[in-house]
């Protein structure tokens, strides 16, 4: 592929993932008291997860792998110019990718696994022991799942991510460095979430709650960002040569 057509799938990979993210994410605050239901006790989880029906299942399938197009962003970017050159530029491909795939496990967990323990649990013939084991079931699944995988290891390595590309990028002549002081600053903030993760097994940490919401929402300006100006240099390599 030449880099006009690269720079292109790049761009708007970054924009249209970073848009996209923010429908089914909007969906699960109004329609399940997302972020706030997951750490309510196992019986509201699971009565108010079998309340959204199936409607609630696609939007958990769709909050998964509509972040598709970051992912290939993630791997496209160290074709560019800008980012190729760069010793960083291989590593952060790599933790970018094993970042999106932890979140996507994590968040497949409400697809494929907690629809089957809800309709067991909420099962009117499920006898009080098997209610119990059922809900131990649950925590298991959705502390390793959710927890480890997606919130933890899934957030830790996109924190990486953008903090090499961040690296890369105040080092670049060609890209500006409030995009760098940006990402490091959404690290930053992002980072301080991990506090809400350690609390569910270690009560007395302090949280920050905020760090949650405030970190995601940099994490996808910071990359609509980049995506818009990846576009706006191939427009200005496009009116140099003309």
């Amino acid at each position: 592929m030449t880099d006009k057509y690269v720079r292109q799938l790049t761009g708007w990979s970054l924009i249209l993932g970073s848009l996209l993210v923010n429908i089914p994410y909007t969906l699960l605050i109004s329609n399940f008291d997302y972020p706030d239901i997951l750490r309510a006790p196992v019986d509201q989880v699971l009565r108010q997860f079998a309340a959204g029906g199936s409607g609630l299942i696609y939007t958990w399938l769709a909050f998964a792998w509509v972040g598709l197009p970051l992912l290939f962003a993630s791997i496209m970017l160290k074709r560019l110019p800008e980012f190729s050159g760069a010793a960083l530029s291989e590593t952060a491909s790599t933790i970018g990718v094993i970042g999106f795939v932890m979140q996507v496990v994590g968040l497949l967990r409400w697809v494929f696994v907690v629809p089957l323990i809800a309709q067991s649990y909420l099962d009117p013939l499920a006898s009080a022991t098997t209610k119990a084991s059922l809900a131990t079931l649950f925590q298991v699944v959705h502390q390793y799942g959710g927890v480890v995988l997606g919130e933890h290891i899934g957030q830790l390595f996109m924190i990486i991510w953008m903090l090499l590309l961040s690296t890369i990028i105040y080092r670049s002549m060609s890209l500006p460095k409030w995009l760098a002081w940006l990402g490091w600053l959404a690290a930053l903030i992002y980072s301080l979430a991990q506090t809400e993760l350690l609390a569910t097994v270690l009560p007395t940490i302090p949280v920050i709650a905020w760090a949650g919401l405030v970190g995601s929402l940099l994490w996808l300006a910071w990359m609509a960002s980049l995506g818009i100006i990846i576009l706006r240099q191939k427009n200005a390599q496009q009116l140099d040569t003309n």
